[in-house]
């Protein structure tokens, strides 16, 4: 089980960050991730696998001021 954004979710298999994502629904542009509170760069999605017991936190852009 993993924590996105603070909930809970079942990981049957490990995943990449990306598939992750994709799983989710969450779009590619537009989103920061971080992992454990450390920003996660989007060139590593595709190698960083996600492991149970981990947080996840996904951030969207705004705009507005």
């Amino acid at each position: 089980m993993i924590t996105v954004n603070g909930q809970d979710h079942v990981l049957d298999d490990d995943v990449t960050m990306r598939q992750l994502l994709d799983q989710l629904s969450m779009p590619e542009k537009g989103i920061a991730v971080a992992v454990d509170g450390v920003v996660l760069p989007k060139s590593r999605w595709d190698v960083t696998t996600v492991e149970k017991g981990c947080t996840v936190e996904i951030l969207t852009a705004v705009q507005g001021g």
